[in-house]
């Protein structure tokens, strides 16, 4: 069952006043970043879901009063929580629904997988810094989520004891799409990964499989941490040939 985590309960009036703030900053942040102009993103549920996250509660406390600005932010071990136009992009072109089962590689902070939970059935993230995988999960653990499994592992490989799954969402870039994740994605489910290194040019790929056929769109230049681990992390950036 999809999940509506709260935020963190507070006891004081200070921490009330920061939760008002907070909720209002939430919502500035869906009418300013996701539906203006130039942004429009439509998806009712997902918009729903960017506007009950608390964002600021998978920032590092430093950067809690920049949690709804426009741009990432760092949460340590050279990675960062993609910017809330990116979460809520990446999300609406996956397409959740209420009965699907996701893989996520790359948890990072947990906020993406945060977003995810509520909006689908179950979800196994992959992540492959383990103060990370252990943050991440005492955070979605605090906020209630219990649909979600952590895996503290490299996600070149994917999750195959749970395989095969309707979406898989990777928020971090290889040179060349993980040939494993492509086995592990079910008949009729979709893919969205950034495809690329930082001096080339990196794209955001939706892909679809259809038998041995898959369909692949690049639908927005990105700047994305390189995905690590071993496998198919390096390499030239290659895919496969797009059907339309």
């Amino acid at each position: 069952m999809a999940n509506n985590p709260p935020s963190r309960p507070e006891d004081t009036g200070e921490g009330q006043n920061s939760d008002l703030r907070f909720q209002a900053d939430r919502e500035a942040m869906v009418r300013d970043q996701l539906t203006s102009p130039g942004r429009h993103i439509t998806h009712p549920r997902v918009l729903s879901a960017m506007a009950r996250i608390p964002r600021h509660e998978f920032v590092p406390a430093p950067y809690a009063a920049e949690a709804y600005a426009d741009h990432p932010l760092p949460i340590g071990h050279h990675q960062t929580i993609s910017q809330p136009f990116i979460v809520a992009f990446m999300t609406e072109a996956l397409d959740p629904q209420p009965n699907h089962r996701i893989l996520e590689i790359g948890t990072g902070s947990g906020y993406q997988t945060a977003v995810l939970a509520s909006l689908v059935r179950e979800i196994h993230t992959l992540e492959i810094v383990p103060e990370l995988a252990q943050s991440a999960t005492a955070t979605l653990r605090r906020l209630g989520i219990r649909n979600v499994t952590v895996h503290p592992c490299d996600g070149n490989f994917g999750w195959p004891d749970a395989a095969p799954y309707d979406r898989i969402l990777v928020g971090c870039a290889p040179n060349q799409i993980p040939s494993p994740l492509m086995d592990q994605l079910r008949d009729g489910g979709r893919m969205i990964l950034p495809v690329g290194n930082l001096d080339q040019g990196q794209d955001l790929v939706v892909l679809e499989k259809h038998g041995s056929r898959i369909e692949t769109r690049h639908v927005l230049p990105v700047r994305f941490v390189p995905m690590t681990g071993g496998g198919f992390a390096g390499g030239p950036a290659t895919g496969p040939d797009h059907h339309p």
